[in-house]
C-alpha cells in the first residue's frame, strides 16, 4: 500500500475518503496543481463533492465502494481518522502513502498516548485505561484529580468527555458510568494551548509550519493566532517534538499536533494527534507561502516541499452554526477578510460551517473583536 519513491504526476486522480471541509480544501489545492479529484462520502453534494470531479455516494465502510475508489484513483488519502481500517486493509492495488498504522494509532486514545510516551518519547499527561467502575477507582489513584474521562475512540469537539475534578464528580460518574472502553487523563496545569502542523516528503525531508496559539469555547476551537505568544526556546522545543513524532511514524501527509504549554515552567505536553490537516492550520492558506493542504498533497504525491515562510501575523476564527449567516451579511463590510464558506447543507448549533482568516496585526485585532462579539451573542 505504500511506495516511498512513487511520484504521482498532475493529471492523475487523487481519491479522498471523507467529504467534509478538510477534504474540500485538500481538493482545491490539488485542483490548482492539475490533479483530478474523486471523493467518497455518504452525503450527496458534500463540501468536497462540490469541488471534486466526481463523488461516490456511499458509506465509509462500504467495501465495494472503497474498492471502486481505489481502482479509479492513482493515490488515496483520508480527511478524518475514523476510517474503517479493516476495509482499507482489504483493498487491492491501492496506493495509500499514509498507510493504515497511522490511523490505528490516532483513532484510539490509549494507543495514541502510549505511542507518544513510549515510542516517540516526548512528554504526555499521565493516563490509565478504564473499562469498568473498578478500573476507574484504580485509575484515579494513579492519575489523581483533576482528570478527564474520555471515550477511547470516536470523540471530537468535546464529545465523549467527562470532567472529574474531585470526589463529587467521581461519585456522580460512578452512578452513571459511561459504556465502552475509556481513558482517564491527567488535567495538565497549562497556560496555553498550541498546535503545529508537520509533514514529511517521500524522500524523508521534514517540514513544519509556524506554531499556532489556540482558544477553545465549549471544547470547540474558536480562534488560532500566529505566531503563538511563546518564547523562542518553547518554539524550538515544539518544532523538535513535531519532527521527532513525524520521524517515528515515517509520516506521509500532514499531521496536526495539539500541545499544552506552561509558560512559567517552560514545559510542553502533547495532547492529541490528527492524521490529516487540522482546523488550527487553516490560517496557512493565506498566511504562508505553502498551505497545510498543499503540503499534504505534495507529500502524498511525491513532490518536494519548500521551506515554509509566514507572510505575516494572522488570526483565524471558526464560524459555528448560524454564525455563518451573520458573517455572510457582514462580509460586504470587511475587505480584509478571507472568508471560507464550506457549503454544508444544514446549519446545526456548534457545527463548523466556515471560517475567516485575516493577515496583519491591525486586522488580527479587528477579527479578534468580532470573535468576541460572536461569543457574547452565543451567551444571550
Amino acid at each position: 500500500m505504500t511506495q516511498a519513491d512513487t511520484y504521482i504526476e498532475p493529471g492523475s486522480t487523487i481519491g479522498i475518503i471523507g467529504g467534509g471541509q478538510l477534504g474540500q480544501m485538500m481538493a482545491l489545492s490539488a485542483k490548482a496543481m492539475g490533479y483530478r479529484i474523486l471523493v467518497l462520502d455518504p452525503t450527496p453534494d458534500c463540501p468536497t463533492g462540490q469541488v471534486a470531479d466526481e463523488q461516490i455516494v456511499a458509506d465509509y465502510d462500504d467495501q465495494e465502494a472503497l474498492q471502486d475508489l481505489a481502482t479509479r484513483s492513482d493515490v488515496l488519502t483520508y480527511e478524518f481518522e475514523n476510517v474503517s481500517q479493516s476495509a482499507l486493509a482489504q483493498l487491492h492495488d491501492a496506493y495509500l502513502p499514509q498507510g493504515i498504522d497511522l490511523l490505528t494509532i490516532t483513532s484510539n486514545r490509549i494507543k495514541e498516548k502510549t505511542f507518544i510516551r513510549d515510542q516517540a518519547q516526548v512528554p504526555v499527561a499521565k493516563f490509565a485505561t478504564v473499562e469498568n467502575p473498578m478500573d476507574l477507582s484504580k485509575a484515579v489513584s494513579t492519575v489523581g484529580f483533576p482528570a478527564i474521562l474520555k471515550t477511547v475512540s470516536g470523540g471530537y469537539d468535546g464529545h465523549g468527555q467527562f470532567d472529574i475534578n474531585g470526589e463529587e464528580d467521581f461519585v456522580q460518574i460512578m452512578e452513571d458510568f459511561p459504556s465502552g472502553e475509556l481513558i482517564l487523563e491527567e488535567k495538565i496545569d497549562f497556560t496555553q494551548e498550541v498546535s503545529i502542523m508537520v509533514t514529511r516528503s517521500s524522500t524523508g525531508e521534514l517540514t513544519t509550519w509556524p506554531v499556532a496559539e489556540n482558544v477553545h469555547r465549549h471544547h470547540i476551537l474558536r480562534t488560532s493566532t500566529v505566531p503563538a505568544d511563546i518564547t523562542a526556546k518553547l518554539d524550538q522545543k515544539i518544532h523538535g517534538i513535531a519532527k521527532k513524532i513525524a520521524e517515528t511514524l515515517n509520516l506521509r501527509g500532514v499531521l496536526g499536533i495539539e500541545l499544552f504549554v506552561n509558560r512559567a515552567t517552560q514545559q510542553v505536553w502533547v495532547n492529541e494527534l490528527a492524521p490529516r490537516p487540522h482546523n488550527s492550520g487553516h490560517y496557512t492558506i493565506e498566511a504562508c507561502n505553502v498551505s497545510q493542504f498543499e503540503g499534504h498533497i505534495r507529500s502524498i504525491v511525491g513532490l518536494p516541499l519548500p521551506k515554509i515562510e509566514l507572510i505575516g501575523p494572522a488570526l483565524m476564527t471558526n464560524l459555528l452554526g448560524d454564525e455563518l449567516t451573520l458573517a455572510r451579511a457582514d462580509f460586504q463590510k470587511e475587505p480584509d477578510w478571507h472568508f471560507h464558506d464550506y457549503g454544508k447543507a444544514q446549519i446545526k448549533p456548534g457545527r463548523k460551517m466556515g471560517h475567516i482568516t485575516v493577515v496583519g496585526q491591525e486586522n488580527q485585532q479587528k477579527l479578534g473583536e468580532y470573535a468576541k462579539h460572536l461569543d457574547e451573542r452565543d451567551k444571550k
